[in-house]
């Protein structure tokens, strides 16, 4: 008779593995990444020899063709010059050709190693990325095996009907994850060991040269003070605390103010219906299809006007992002780069809701959501 202890152990014991796998995972995606960022170092060191290189060859070049010229004018005309003189025009012309030809084989050869340092920060680019898409699906694996194990009996049903809606949540969250944790790196990370960095200069200054360090430490106040501003962007990335605090329809009001005052984008709100607070999950999707297609806006669109409509039916929450900005083909297929579109998708089918996205190339985009909020 099959014993239920030995699956629970099973799977206890492939999550332990799992995990191991995730970190070497995540060991291997950090190496390629510095290792993807050396090369580019490299690539771009290359590039400025090679321009080096290249402006040498053509100036030598243009060197030979006048000994040429003269050489051939001082051939033709050897009643008038010596043969001293020839013999120097020819000794020139000569150097500078084999110049020329030395210079050419360097310009090949770095050409050589820049296509050859082009192609592998291409590979490396792909490792990266293949690593971290594997790093998220092990991570999608589990959590999904961690959820409910001591339970996992009692709940084969509800997980069997719930499948793939769990396995969206996960998905978005481990993306999510992903993303913040790109972000803190690149962003706030770097900005607060830059400020390590100069609080020590600081401390040198301060024995070195007094009288500069007051300049030092108002440009470290200022580059502090922008960290604080990017940490609590992050933060609001997160979670909106407005739509926890004001609700739906204010939070939407207030993050749109905040969107005109930051990219200069004229801007326009109306909200109907009965205002009302819903369930968070409900309001945290709705929202986040809407901030989503403002950063599309802010990022893509170049346009001048948005729009945004909140309808409070009695039935589904609806909303309507409008800009006329540059539009584009949605008729082409989506790339890995688009995962703004793919997780306004996944938001409203989250929720059992509809997305369509409107658009022509020059004639601005449309995105309307609508969620049941029966099936909330």
């Amino acid at each position: 008779m099959f014993d239920p202890k030995m699956l629970d152990e099973i799977l206890r014991a492939t999550i332990s593995e799992i995990e191991k796998s995730k970190e070497q995972i995540f060991d291997i995606a950090e190496s390629a990444r510095r290792e993807c960022d050396r090369v580019e170092q490299e690539l771009q060191k290359i590039k400025k020899e090679t321009l080096k290189i290249i402006e040498q060859v053509d100036y030598w070049e243009m060197q030979e063709r006048k000994a040429r010229n003269y050489l051939a004018h001082v051939s033709g005309n050897f009643s008038q010059y010596s043969e001293e003189d020839i013999r120097k025009a020819y000794e020139k012309a000569f150097e500078i050709q084999s110049k020329v030809v030395i210079l050419r084989k360097e310009e090949e050869q770095y050409k050589e190693k820049r296509t050859e340092l082009e192609r592998s920060y291409k590979n490396m680019r792909e490792t990266v990325e293949k690593a971290e898409r594997l790093v998220a699906q092990v991570g999608v694996a589990l959590t999904y095996l961690s959820n409910n194990l001591d339970n996992i009996w009692n709940q084969l049903d509800k997980l069997q009907r719930r499948q793939d809606w769990g396995l969206a949540v996960i998905r978005a969250q481990e993306e999510e994850r992903r993303r913040i944790a790109r972000g803190l790196h690149d962003g706030p990370a770097q900005q607060l060991a830059n400020i390590v960095l100069r609080t020590e200069f600081c401390q040198k200054l301060f024995k070195a040269k007094p009288q500069d360090l007051e300049d030092e430490l108002k440009e470290l106040k200022e580059f502090a003070r922008n960290t604080l501003e990017d940490i609590r962007k992050i933060l609001f990335d997160l979670r909106p605390m407005d739509l926890d605090d004001l609700g739906l329809v204010a939070a939407v009001k207030r993050f749109l103010s905040k969107f005109e005052e930051s990219t200069g984008i004229a801007t326009e709100f109306k909200a109907s219906g009965n205002e009302q607070r819903y369930t968070p999950g409900l309001e945290v999707a709705l929202f986040r299809v809407v901030q989503e297609a403002l950063n599309n806006v802010r990022k893509h669109s170049k346009a001048r006007n948005v729009s945004v409509i909140l309808e409070l039916a009695p039935l589904s929450l609806n909303a309507i992002v409008k800009d006329d900005g540059c539009g584009f083909d949605t008729e082409a297929e989506l790339s890995d780069q688009q995962f703004g579109l793919k997780g306004m998708h996944e938001w409203a089918d989250l929720l059992g809701g509809e997305l369509k996205i409107t658009s022509r190339v020059g004639k601005g985009t449309r995105v309307a959501v609508s969620i049941p909020i029966d099936r909330e």
